[in-house]
């Protein structure tokens, strides 16, 4: 089930991150080689778990963003190799505490860690995983890496306890829903492409522009995935279609269907969303209100805005194939939902 939007840009229909994967692959397989590493415990249930969810998939674009940074501000160390992993990290731990708060039982088409475990090993693990990742940034012995990714660790936090706080509610408004994606997903972006030209030893420039770029993407990137949860592939997505919608999460496409409805319709979301009553009747019903108020197209458009405003943030760099590598990830990330 699920609906198709096009999108008028036909640029976007040919973008790939291979450019980028390319020029981050020789770094990439030494990060993927001391994430094994860092992943390894006495504790046997500790390397499982974190096994099962890096062996599931998943393109690790956030570790790309800090390794691809480096290396367009002229690094030429080791020290963003650690830094590309405990991004990993931090990203792994929240994805694992995510599931055992949303109650996911699905991910990149794989049982989550908690149905297999437990919700508790779950969060055990992921805390571990946050730890290693701090050893990590600390043996990097960068104090402002070490403020950016602990400053988006807590953040990401917030945004969590910001999403149980409008779980459910439709009074939930574009802004606070912004808030909430601008903190869970766009935070660790916007910190995996700062602490690159930061390692690299770069201005404030450079660093603010990176930020920028990762902050917009991320707010993009997770736009998008709004969208596919209604219109995209389970294979693609890395969850259910309608997973969203079922777990009650009052997301973009469901707040503009929701204002833009009639009192009947308005009904309709708070029983579905408030109350639980989100069969596949009611998702094919949700589907149609969003077709009919433009819900998608809209949540598309927001995505392409934040898009231009990542191409925005770049402009004033020098030119260079790892220039090119980042733009063309932004066209990506909207590409998904074609």
């Amino acid at each position: 089930m699920g609906v198709v939007i096009p999108l008028d840009e036909k640029k976007n229909q040919a973008a790939s991150v291979k450019p980028l994967q390319d020029l981050t692959k020789a770094d990439m397989e030494r990060v993927n080689q001391l994430i094994l590493a860092k992943a390894g415990s006495h504790v046997e249930m500790i390397p499982e778990i974190a096994r099962h969810l890096i062996a599931s998939g998943g393109k690790r674009l956030r570790p790309m963003l800090t390794l691809a940074a480096a290396q367009m501000c002229g690094y030429s160390g080791d020290h963003h190799i650690k830094l590309a992993t405990s991004v990993e990290f931090m990203h792994t731990a929240t994805l694992l505490h995510d599931d055992v708060v949303d109650e996911s039982d699905m991910r990149r088409g794989s049982s989550t860690a908690r149905i297999i475990w437990g919700n508790q090993a779950s969060v055990l693990v992921g805390d571990f995983l946050l730890g290693q990742a701090f050893k990590m940034m600390v043996e990097v012995g960068s104090l402002d890496a070490l403020d950016v990714l602990s400053s988006a660790a807590a953040v990401i936090a917030e945004g969590e306890v910001l999403q149980l706080s409008v779980a459910k509610n439709m009074e939930t408004t574009e802004d606070d829903y912004l808030a909430v994606i601008r903190a869970k997903t766009a935070a660790l972006f916007a910190a995996a492409a700062e602490v690159g030209p930061i390692v690299a030893g770069s201005d404030k420039a450079t660093r603010k522009a990176l930020s920028s770029y990762g902050t917009n993407l991320g707010l993009a990137f997770q736009l998008v995935d709004d969208v596919l949860d209604y219109g995209g592939k389970a294979a693609d997505l890395g969850k259910n279609v309608g997973d969203d919608f079922r777990e009650g999460k009052v997301t973009l496409p469901i707040v503009l269907s929701y204002r833009r409805g009639t009192e009947d319709e308005r009904a309709f979301w708070r029983s579905a969303i408030e109350t639980g009553e989100n069969d596949d009747v009611a998702l094919e019903k949700a589907l149609g209100l969003m077709t009919k108020y433009n819900a998608l197209s809209d949540t598309i458009a927001r995505a392409n805005h934040y898009g231009d405003m990542a191409r925005d943030a770049l402009a004033p760099m020098p030119e260079s194939e790892h220039k090119a590598a980042l733009l063309e990830v932004i066209d990506f990330c909207i590409s998904r939902v074609t």
